[in-house]
């Protein structure tokens, strides 16, 4: 148990996150979520492409079931999509 509580402690979710690159990155979060800030950090330290899109007024959990926030998030999907995997 010890040991599982080092290794948490140590972790690092982005120590690679530059590795992503050149492969493009979309982090889609609500501007009201709590955990938007992983988002925000996430873009930061990856290298390009990379895009950051803020649904607002929306919570972490709006962006799950919500039209009025899932829509908009579909588009951003749509549109990212078809610029990075069309051939």
């Amino acid at each position: 148990m010890l040991r599982s509580v080092d290794l948490i402690a140590q972790y690092d979710s982005y120590a690679m996150i530059r590795l992503i690159s050149p492969r493009p990155l979309l982090m889609i979060a609500g501007s009201e979520a709590e955990s938007a800030y992983f988002s925000r950090e996430a873009v930061e330290k990856a290298a390009e492409p990379k895009e950051l899109v803020v649904i607002d007024g929306a919570t972490h959990i709006d962006l799950y079931d919500k039209d009025a926030y899932v829509t908009p998030a579909v588009a951003e999907l749509t549109e990212f999509f078809g610029k990075h995997l069309a051939g």
